[in-house]
C-alpha cells in the first residue's frame, strides 16, 4: 500500500510568523523537515501549503509542493484537501516544525496500517518525563487500553495518582504497568478515507472543550492505535529561541540536513 508524507506549512503563525522559512544551518526550515521525511520508507513526500513564498522556496531545493486553501483551520483540513488528489492508501502527517524528526518514527506509525484490520489512524506516544510534564497543560497526555487503543487525550494529569518512575503505581496500590503517564507525540498516519472521513466531520463538543482536534475521531469511534516509545527525539520550533537549540543540537552529533540516526542533546 503506498504512504505519502504531508507536511503542512503555513507562514502565519501567531508566535513565529514566517517559521518554514526560517533560516537553520543555511537552509530554510521546511528543507529539514523534507529531506529527514524523505528518509522514510514512503513513496512521496509533499509540503502542503496557502503561501507562494513557501512553495517557490520548497520548489527552489527541489521538492513537491500543493497550494492548499487558505482557509483551512487546521493542518488536517489542509492533509484532507491534498489527499483528495492523492494515489495512495496512507497519508502521514508530519509537522513542519520538526527538522529533527526521525524518519524510523514516520516508518513506525505507517507499519500498523498495513497489517490487516489496521486501525483508523497511528499516533506516538512516551512516557512522561517529571511531575512539571505531567502537570503541564500544555502537554498532552493520553491513555490506553490494554490493546494500545487510545481510550483518552487530554491536557489535564491523567491518569490521576500518577508518580514518577517506570509503571509507577497508582494510589490504589495496583501496579499493572498499564498506568504509566505518556505524553502524546503530534505525528499522526492515517488510512486515506479515515482522514477523509476524519476532516468532513463537524468539530466534537470534547474536542472544543480540550481544544485537541484527535479527540473528534474518538467521540465518532474511531480507532486510534498509540505506538509506545521510550524517547522522542524530535524538537518542535514554535518560536525564534527555539532555533538556537536545534542548532546547538546538531552541531553537537556534527549532522547535516538531512543526516538521520539517535540525536543527543549536550546540556
Amino acid at each position: 500500500m503506498n504512504a505519502v508524507v504531508v507536511i503542512p506549512a503555513r507562514f502565519g503563525s501567531t508566535r513565529f510568523p514566517g517559521k518554514p522559512l526560517a533560516d537553520l544551518a543555511g537552509k530554510p526550515l521546511i528543507e529539514h523537515v523534507y529531506h529527514r521525511a524523505c528518509q522514510a520508507d514512503v513513496d512521496e513526500v509533499i509540503v502542503a501549503t496557502d503561501d507562494s513564498r513557501i512553495q517557490e522556496a520548497v520548489i527552489a531545493f527541489g521538492g513537491r509542493c500543493i497550494m492548499t486553501d487558505p482557509g483551512h483551520r487546521s493542518g488536517s483540513d489542509r492533509l484532507g484537501e491534498v489527499a483528495l488528489g492523492l494515489d495512495a492508501g496512507i497519508v502521514v502527517n508530519v509537522q513542519g516544525d520538526e527538522p529533527l524528526i526521525d524518519p524510523e518514527i514516520i516508518d513506525a506509525v505507517i507499519a500498523p496500517l498495513r497489517k490487516e484490520s489496521p486501525p483508523d489512524i497511528v499516533t506516538v506516544a512516551v512516557p512522561v518525563a517529571n511531575k512539571d510534564e505531567y502537570l503541564d497543560r500544555n502537554v498532552v497526555k493520553v491513555v490506553t487500553d490494554t490493546e494500545g487503543l487510545a481510550l483518552y487525550f487530554s491536557r489535564s494529569p491523567i491518569p490521576y495518582g500518577w508518580e514518577p518512575g517506570p509503571d509507577a503505581a497508582l494510589n490504589t496500590g495496583l501496579n499493572t504497568g498499564l498506568n504509566t503517564a505518556l505524553r502524546h507525540v503530534g505525528i499522526y498516519a492515517y488510512r486515506k478515507e479515515s482522514l477523509l472521513r476524519f476532516v468532513s466531520l463537524p468539530p466534537g463538543k470534547l474536542e472544543l472543550q480540550e481544544d485537541l482536534e484527535q479527540l473528534r475521531a474518538l467521540e465518532n469511534g474511531m480507532r486510534i492505535a498509540v505506538i509506545r516509545r521510550e524517547e522522542f527525539t524530535g524538537i518542535g520550533v514554535d518560536r525564534p529561541e527555539d532555533l538556537e537549540r536545534v542548532r546547538k543540537i546538531m552541531r553537537s552529533n556534527d549532522m547535516g540536513e538531512s543526516t538521520p540516526g539517535k540525536l543527543e542533546e549536550t546540556p
